[in-house]
């Protein structure tokens, strides 16, 4: 747990200076990255996706540049967070979208179907 003290040996420790990604300009320059990634990974949605990212993101090799792009403007944490939430949502659209049969709870094995 951070204390007050803590925080400000930390400031005084770097130079009393704010990284500059976590200002507003930095911000907006990380949000736009992603956005322009997401869009591409959108538009080429149906090609095959063949690049890995964080936790398993599947992305088009067109969308390189811009996957580089938003890594390079954004901590590697929040990156990992939005690649986390562009995949949640992806989940939860494909559950909500897909075929009947993958609505509702998931069918377990009835106890007939095992051998005894």
């Amino acid at each position: 747990m951070s204390t007050a003290a803590d925080d400000d040996a930390d400031y005084h420790s770097s130079g009393g200076s704010v990284m500059p990604d976590v200002l507003a300009k930095g911000r907006e320059a990380c949000y736009k990255a992603r956005d322009a990634f997401y869009a591409c990974v959108e538009k080429h949605a149906d090609k095959k996706p063949t690049e890995i990212a964080t936790i398993g993101l599947l992305y088009p090799a067109d969308c390189k540049k811009s996957r580089a792009n938003f890594v390079s403007n954004c901590r590697p944490t929040w990156v990992k967070h939005f690649d986390r939430q562009f995949c949640a949502k992806k989940r939860v659209q494909r559950l909500l979208d897909g075929d009947e049969d993958r609505r509702g709870p998931i069918s377990l094995p009835q106890p007939y179907t095992f051998k005894q």
